[in-house]
């Protein structure tokens, strides 16, 4: 039985779907043909060449040796392993189901295979720090080689003692592949901050991002809000368009269908022109499909788009949030190709 280290896209955008529809999804855009028409890595190495210019082979490659395995390697009872990026926990699932193409669905999940997902909320402190390092690796899919150690911490059963080398646990932390130093900057971030402002402190720091941007904004006291969290709008005094009405989740639970109707609800109460509803642990799927029908009056925000608005408007934020979430820019190698 293997274990495979499978992310539910780069900033966990698309967790809740995983669990929701009990499956993990190899979530690269563009890759509209089913991978069992490929006969070998390297055909599947020109249609990236092909269906991509800008990339450079290195990259292609890379990708090859994420994406085959999804439908080749992969087998029914081989383990999943799912890091959360809205906890420090790790989700754990069993591969039920064979590799699937779907072509009549929207890009990137044409690709999937049914779990079980019978572990979930794993703390990451139950883990030795070298498997979190696994976890951590630059990549989206692949495979994780302490596979009897994961197995015990997960089941409770002391795994059997064996004659490997004391040495052969070092050789594989020195074999762990790249980390993304900036993935992990993203995330000590983003974890900070739900840690400093969760709760009616989520509302300043979505205010404060709004005030930087050129708003005016009026925050409700903390307690029932009535579902408005923000009124904000443009002009000096706050009385030009466009005018919003924001709400703001930070709890550890996906927002579903009555909160966004609730905002509807508000931004007509408020007369507003548009609406932001944001979730640092994201929305079910019953708001994901209102996202176009919506698109013209409401915008929706994760933990993702938190932490970028964060990022782009952080000189101008209040000086008490950056108080509480000091940064300073660093200059690195860039080693993406």
């Amino acid at each position: 039985m293997a274990i495979w280290l499978c992310r539910a896209g780069k900033h966990g955008e698309y967790e809740n779907k995983f669990f929701e529809e009990n499956r993990i999804y190899c979530t690269w855009e563009g890759l509209n043909a089913s991978l069992k028409e490929f006969s070998d890595r390297s055909e599947l190495h020109d249609f990236f060449m092909f269906e991509r210019e800008d990339i450079k082979p290195k990259t292609a490659t890379n990708w090859v040796s994420q994406v085959w395995p999804f439908a080749y390697e992969m087998k029914k009872g081989d383990w999943v392993m799912l890091p959360s990026k809205v906890k420090p926990v790790i989700h754990i699932g069993k591969i039920i189901g064979d590799y699937t193409f779907d072509k009549e669905a929207t890009d990137p999940f044409y690709h999937y295979r049914e779990v079980d997902w019978f572990k979930k909320g794993v703390p990451k402190s139950a883990f030795e720090q070298d498997i979190l390092y696994s976890l951590g690796a630059f990549l989206t899919i692949c495979r994780i080689k302490q596979e009897e150690r994961i197995k015990s911490i997960v089941t409770g059963v002391k795994p059997e003692k064996t004659n490997t080398p004391i040495l052969e646990e070092q050789d594989e932390i020195e074999d762990i592949v790249q980390r993304d130093i900036e993935l992990d900057a993203f995330d000590n971030i983003k974890d900070l901050l739900i840690r400093k402002f969760k709760g009616h402190g989520m509302a300043k720091v979505v205010a404060s991002i709004l005030r930087a941007k050129g708003f005016v904004t009026y925050v409700s006291p903390e307690g029932p809000d009535k579902g408005v969290d923000i009124l904000a709008a443009q002009g000096s005094l706050g009385f030009d368009s466009p005018k919003l009405c924001v709400q703001v989740k930070s709890t550890d639970n996906p927002v579903d269908r009555p909160t966004l109707d609730q905002l509807i609800g508000s931004m007509s109460n408020f007369k507003a022109d548009y609406g932001l509803l944001v979730s640092w642990s994201g929305f079910k799927s019953s708001v994901i499909n209102e996202t176009a029908s919506q698109f013209f009056k409401v915008r929706f925000w994760t933990h993702k788009e938190i932490v970028e608005e964060f990022l782009e408007n952080y000189e101008k934020l209040d000086d008490e949030i950056k108080l509480e979430i000091p940064l300073k820019r660093i200059w690195v190698i860039n080693n993406a190709d």
